[in-house]
């Protein structure tokens, strides 16, 4: 079964809600050089990750200048999973901060840029693959060609992370075309920027369990 990870939680009332609506995974975002309303700093993620209960795994999202920066802010807030933003880690930065941080690195390709997923694959313990802005980071709401990520999923030793656009409507379609080891979303799931809608949390959990037709049955 694909499993869930719910993004950009900001506050406990929210982790709370990720973890009873039966999601695998939480992200927390800190130290990211990008204006989003979903970051925290990197106290509050100590925090948050601290606070989820036991087989919630956490991710700490951040977007590191050097190497030192990802292996510093990991042995802060102790996540479970470092997932790694932005263009400039090559296969040797990304081996490097799993071994000093003692933690999985997911690092996130942009779907458009598949040599850069087999270059890192080795190194990774996940590729996530998101639609991203020019710098890299994630969070642009957009979907983008499954059918290629679905290729690129067969193609790589790594598990591949789906996200990009992902809502509680399209979820189970998503995983229907690309069979991904995991689905990641976070405006998908938002009332409002940094603030999750618990029932739709709820709802793309859900769907994620259900086949296509099921999803459609239940919401068309």
């Amino acid at each position: 079964m694909t499993r869930v990870k719910i993004c950009g939680v900001t506050n406990a009332t929210d982790l709370q809600a990720v973890s009873e609506a039966g999601a695998d995974a939480v992200g927390v975002i800190a130290d990211v050089p990008v204006d989003t309303p979903r970051e925290v700093n990197l106290a509050t993620a100590a925090d948050l990750t601290a606070a989820a209960p036991p087989f919630l795994t956490t991710t700490l999202v951040t977007m590191p200048v050097e190497t030192e920066d990802a292996v510093d802010a990991a042995r802060l807030v102790d996540p479970d999973v470092l997932q790694l933003h932005g263009d400039d880690l090559d296969a040797t930065d990304i081996g490097y901060v799993r071994a000093e941080a003692g933690v999985k690195v997911v690092p996130v390709v942009d779907h458009d840029d598949p040599d850069r997923a087999h270059d890192l694959d080795e190194a990774a313990d996940a590729i996530l693959v998101d639609s991203t802005t020019e710098g890299g980071a994630g969070g642009t709401g957009e979907t983008h060609d499954w059918e290629a990520t679905a290729e690129l999923a067969r193609e790589l030793v790594s598990p591949v992370v789906l996200a990009g656009g992902l809502t509680p409507e399209n979820v189970a379609a998503a995983i229907s075309t690309v069979e991904p080891f995991a689905v990641d979303v976070a405006s998908g799931v938002e009332q409002r920027g940094g603030a999750k809608d618990h029932t739709a949390v709820a709802r793309f959990v859900r769907n994620a369990g259900r086949s296509l037709g099921e999803a459609e049955e239940v919401h068309g």
